[in-house]
């Protein structure tokens, strides 16, 4: 295992999925205030639709204190599966990325791996017969570098592992201000305002960091040149040759590595994610009937609030900018009902959110979505902010 792989695992376990950082649950998220967000910001939705009072009879347990319950991670993997419901364990399905991922988990260099089964839609041979030999591709994104790999079956989540996890930000990994690069100005006509942003934007920001990693330049290699086919019969006289001229250990840009890891027979590619924010809400119905009432629900809502502002983004929308709303599998604390994970790409943020239920969820979007800002600081169960530095489980 490489050196600095060594000393991030090593992190990893003596934090144990602990606060790395110095923030605290009032520092990690900011919270809206009367003075800068009106007198209304922690005001909740007092004319919802009649299901309100139904939602709030499933049961949910409304006492204790949810900060601090959550298992810290430094990924988290969504695979596509098409489905709302699965069985207990997603990573015991049979053939799925899942458990492969699962079985891999000695090959994470960076910290735990949060795995996530979702309802976005898999590409149509994920639900074709299989051929024999041949596993069905599926398409994962991966968090926080905000990447969408596709064509990942279940062979081929080792390659997913170093070329998108292993070498991608975490969620300690700080999000520096990146430069700021000049873009069309916004039309007085449509101010951002108008679209549900917090204040005008009349720039677009692109995080170095946050690049995918196909984007490594590769200088083309010279006509007198051997294929990739013929150096790998020969290495030893090549390395006798590059050793008289001083070379020493091979770097990670080396044409070497590079042919390795972007091999050409690879099935694996990879875009940014489209969204400007992901929202993960918990659907798993046999593993809690709450959460398989609850989630539509909250569904719906998201819908209402996202729509008019032009952020909605359904299952089949890829569009740049918007909202993206998942539902996903158990991710712990049922009884805290409905669960909800807000990724905000902008500011590298994941905002985990608890007890929430319908009439939360026009607050949850002027505010929490689009700026980032807490307005219930009960509701809040853990979460990240890179743009600070702060992890906070």
């Amino acid at each position: 295992m490489p050196f600095g792989a060594l000393i991030r695992r090593g992190t990893s376990f003596f934090n144990n999925g602990k606060s790395v950082g110095t923030a605290t649950k009032d520092t990690l998220f900011p919270v809206v205030s009367k003075e800068v967000d009106g007198e209304d910001c922690d005001h909740d939705c007092d004319h919802c639709p009649g299901y309100g009072r139904a939602f709030d009879k499933i049961g949910i347990e409304a006492e204790g204190e949810l900060w601090g319950g959550i298992k810290g991670f430094a990924n988290h993997v969504i695979v596509a599966t098409g489905e709302t419901d699965w069985i207990r364990d997603v990573e015991d399905i049979s053939g799925s990325v899942m458990r492969e991922l699962k079985k891999k988990s000695e090959m994470l260099e960076q910290g735990r791996l949060m795995i996530s089964a979702s309802n976005l839609q898999p590409p149509l041979e994920y639900h074709s017969a299989p051929e024999e030999g041949k596993p069905q591709p599926t398409t994962v994104i991966v968090l926080p570098s905000f990447t969408v790999v596709e064509n990942v079956s279940p062979n081929e989540t080792p390659e997913l592992i170093r070329r998108f996890i292993n070498i991608g930000p975490t969620t300690s990994t700080p999000l520096n201000p990146p430069p700021l690069t000049p873009m069309s100005p916004v039309s007085p006509a449509t101010p951002s305002t108008s679209l549900g942003l917090p204040f005008p934007f009349p720039f677009r920001t692109e995080p170095e960091s946050e690049k995918e990693p196909e984007t490594v330049e590769v200088k083309a290699p010279s006509p007198a040149a051997k294929p990739s086919s013929e150096a790998a019969s020969a290495p030893a006289a090549e390395g006798e040759a590059e050793g008289e001229k001083g070379t020493t250990e091979p770097s990670p840009l080396d044409d070497s590595f590079t042919t390795l890891s972007l091999a050409p027979s690879s099935t694996l590619k990879s875009h940014p994610f489209p969204h400007a924010y992901l929202i993960l809400i918990c659907s798993h119905r046999r593993r809690d009937a709450r959460c398989g009432i609850s989630a539509p629900v909250l569904r719906k809502e998201f819908e209402k609030h996202l729509r008019p502002l032009n952020l909605w983004r359904d299952l089949t929308d890829t569009r740049d900018g918007g909202a993206k709303v998942l539902f996903i599998n158990h991710v712990g604390g049922h009884k805290y009902s409905a669960n909800v994970i807000i990724y905000r790409k902008e500011d590298g943020q994941g905002i985990w959110l608890a007890r929430v239920a319908p009439k939360h969820i026009e607050g949850i979007v002027k505010f929490t979505v689009l700026q980032g800002k807490i307005v219930h600081p009960d509701m809040i169960r853990g979460g990240f902010n890179r743009r600070v530095g702060g992890v906070s489980w």
